[in-house]
């Protein structure tokens, strides 16, 4: 014990041997914040601009939805808002690490969006799609929080020989941990779903591809499959992608030939209200190493569906889109966002 020449101990040396030292238990690191994934079919976010390679005449001034700079204004802090409703969660506390929105019409109009929200600073990566219509998916992700190493896009043959949205996949680490992210937009169910649904077909198997192709490089590959497929957990093509409600089934099924479908996770009936039903047609599915509990990992309270009351026509039923029926109202999406909050291990 250290003492004084009166043999008392002197307070501003044992202060600073206290400050200094570690704890009898040694000094703990912080835990890493989990990472937040959050996807978001945003409804047509299209700037005012008549782009003569697609077809988005609609979406102008002199267009049939008469859209203009302050309708873009509008549907930016329509999207803000919510951002900034997540950030303010309790259970999240920040921004989304990673944010991937479905129908952005270009780079420009999305990175413009993303550029309202103060101290996000997002990076972006953009794959301009061959979809007739110019809509794309937009990623972006907070640098401070995750590092993104690479994308590819990957196109979708169909057999009308014309071009639809990519299936994207992008790879990230988290504390140094790495994942990837498979961005799906899957064809519409247009005129009628089982004409349709070959297309939706052809998509899930370029998905699946895409996870086959990972888990062969690395058995244990983190992986989120993620998106607006078109079709609900029941449908065919999903089942082809390899969803499950099965935790058990998932964890032992060979190959990583099963996804854990995370709407098993949560009651609320779905993100897309049409003809008087709910539906699951916007999901998360993740690889069996992401239920290990190393590294990178979910449980049961890491997916929902993100809304505010003001998303809504009407409390647990219509949606407040930005167009109804054609006509212009203002709101926010005819889709509700999914969030999934991934733990990271030290």
């Amino acid at each position: 014990m250290l003492k004084n020449p009166s043999g008392k101990i002197t307070f501003s040396l044992l202060l600073l041997v206290w400050l200094i030292a570690p704890s009898y238990n040694g000094m703990s690191k912080e835990r890493p914040k989990p990472v937040i994934i959050m996807w978001w079919n945003v409804e047509n976010l299209f700037d005012t601009k008549d782009d003569k390679h697609v077809n988005d005449r609609e979406f102008t001034p002199g267009g049939t939805r008469h859209w203009t700079n302050k309708k873009l204004l509008l549907k930016r802090l329509r999207i803000e808002q919510v951002l900034r409703a997540i950030e303010q969660k309790r259970e999240y506390g920040h921004y989304p690490d990673i944010i991937a929105f479905a129908e952005t019409e270009n780079r420009q109009v999305f990175e413009g969006t993303l550029k309202s929200i103060d101290h996000a600073r997002y990076r972006i990566n953009y794959h301009e799609s061959p979809d007739p219509r110019g809509i794309d998916i937009g990623l972006a992700w907070n640098p401070h929080t995750v590092t993104f190493t690479s994308s590819k896009p990957y196109r979708v043959t169909l057999d009308n020989g014309r071009g639809t949205r990519y299936v994207i996949a992008a790879g990230f680490l988290a504390s140094g941990h790495p994942f990837t992210v498979v961005l799906n937009h899957w064809p519409s169910r247009s005129f009628d779903a089982k004409w349709s649904e070959p297309k939706r077909i052809a998509a899930a198997k370029v998905a699946r591809h895409i996870v086959d192709s990972l888990v062969t490089r690395h058995s244990m590959a983190k992986i989120i499959v993620m998106g607006d497929f078109n079709d609900t957990p029941a449908d065919r093509s999903l089942r082809l992608l390899g969803s499950s409600f099965n935790k058990r089934k998932v964890r032992h099924s060979g190959g990583n030939r099963l996804l854990y479908n995370c709407w098993n996770d949560t009651k609320t009936p779905g993100t897309y209200y049409y003809r008087k039903h709910w539906r699951r047609i916007d999901q998360m599915l993740v690889s069996p190493a992401l239920l290990d509990g190393k590294q990178l990992r979910i449980d049961s309270n890491s997916f929902r569906v993100f809304s505010l009351p003001e998303m809504f026509n009407h409390p647990g039923k219509t949606l407040y889109a930005t167009y109804q029926h054609g006509k212009f109202k203002g709101g926010y999406s005819d889709h509700l966002p999914l969030l999934l909050k991934i733990g990271v291990m030290p």
